[in-house]
């Protein structure tokens, strides 16, 4: 039914040595303009700021997702009988496509433009793209239906489960991905253990094997972590936050304050309007850096300075966010002539390792135990028993700019 590539296509890849594609949709869509915009989105938005070698893509991600997913359903016996060749082909593509729709500084640009990449991506998946005409002329029906599988409104829910859950594709690439090219330890875990003790429970319901559960607490831990050393470390929220501030300052001015200095790509962005496709699809890491500098020498001095600090990597200081020394804080920088509404940030993240979204929940981590019984993961882990139910984690922090007293 899916035509296959004249040979097989294998792309080198640090973590999983091989990226195999077979099926002429998939190299269709490697191929195509869109795809090939995520070479110019870093995977990691502000962290590269921090760890100099992390300078790698949502291109590279995306293919990782892909690769995982194809050994899911080729390669893990219960999956592989579970799912019919369409549904195959389909939550392979899906996990391809599932980062189309990032913008610029991964998450950090979604509070920019005030829109989720999953809806960007649905559009681009959806809304008569290249990408669309690609799956349509594959087969009529399928972009739809892998829109679905990423909006979670698939009829089969083990498709999405093996991109969207708490154990899946996207969470094992990404983990071992950001782990290596930060130079860090942290996220790396025994994948192919995992892999090996998946089961598939009453058709449609991904499940561990209960010898699997060490590895899953590995897993687990490894992406608490993470979170902790790599993706909430405070210099990249320091450099997010100049970043939102900046549009801030750009949207509080207004287009009617608009000058040579600013591009325009960034016009709906200020304007607040919806951002057509076609203006998404430039708007990338490298455009916005151009467009930063521009900026730097924007005649409104709040602008110039916030673009000038994000390109030079002038950051924000921080500290804890206390009430009596952020009141301190506050009044020396109004006393030094800083605008607070754009020289000082408040900014709260709160990590748990894992976290059961509901007694009966696609979500949850579910342990095929020894005689049979289903059990969700804190009731078959001590560790991540004591885990969930212990204090959550967070960290409040304040932003600013240095003042010399």
């Amino acid at each position: 039914m899916f035509e296959k590539t004249s040979e097989e296509k294998v792309l080198r890849d640090p973590i999983h040595g091989y990226i195999h594609v077979n099926l002429q949709v998939v190299w269709d869509i490697i191929n195509s303009s869109w795809f090939q915009r995520l070479r110019r989105i870093r995977q990691l938005g502000g962290a590269y700021i921090v760890y100099h070698c992390a300078e790698h893509s949502r291109f590279g991600h995306s293919l990782g997702v892909y690769e995982l997913v194809r050994r899911m359903v080729c390669e893990v016996p219960d999956i592989e009988k579970a799912l019919t060749e369409k549904e195959k082909v389909t939550v392979m593509l899906a996990g391809l496509l599932h980062d189309i729709g990032h913008g610029p500084y991964s998450h950090a640009f979604e509070g920019v433009t005030k829109s989720s990449h999953e809806t960007f991506t649905c559009r681009i998946i959806e809304e008569n793209t290249e990408i669309t005409r690609i799956l349509e002329n594959c087969c009529t029906g399928l972009s739809k239906d892998v829109a679905d599988v990423i909006s979670h409104e698939c009829m089969n829910p083990l498709l999405s489960q093996l991109i969207s859950s708490q154990l899946d594709a996207d969470r094992f690439d990404y983990l071992l991905r950001d782990a290596y090219f930060t130079g860090t330890k942290y996220g790396e875990y025994d994948l192919e253990r995992i892999l090996r003790t998946m089961r598939v429970y009453d058709g449609k319901q991904l499940v561990i094997k209960e010898s699997g559960v060490y590895a899953v607490e590995n897993y687990i831990m490894a992406r608490y972590h993470m979170y902790w050393q790599v993706y909430y470390h405070p210099v990249a929220r320091s450099y997010e936050a100049i970043l939102h501030m900046l549009f801030k300052r750009m949207k509080d001015l207004g287009l009617k304050d608009v000058d040579e200095h600013v591009i325009p790509l960034f016009y709906p962005i200020i304007a607040g309007k919806k951002i057509s496709l076609s203006d998404y699809f430039s708007l990338d890491e490298s455009t916005c850096e151009y467009g930063f500098a521009m900026l730097t020498k924007h005649p409104d001095p709040i602008i110039s300075d916030l673009a000038i600090r994000i390109r030079d990597r002038k950051l924000f200081t921080y500290q804890d966010s206390l009430s009596k020394e952020n009141k301190k804080i506050r009044n020396q920088l109004k006393e030094n002539g800083f605008d607070l509404r754009y020289y000082w940030a408040r900014d709260e993240v709160a990590q748990s390792p894992y976290v059961p979204y509901s007694a009966q929940g696609d979500n949850n981590i579910w342990v095929l135990m020894k005689d049979g019984r289903k059990l969700e993961m804190s009731n078959a882990s001590n560790i991540v028993y004591s885990l969930i139910h212990g204090p959550e984690k967070d960290d409040n922090k304040v932003f600013f700019p240095e003042v010399i007293e």
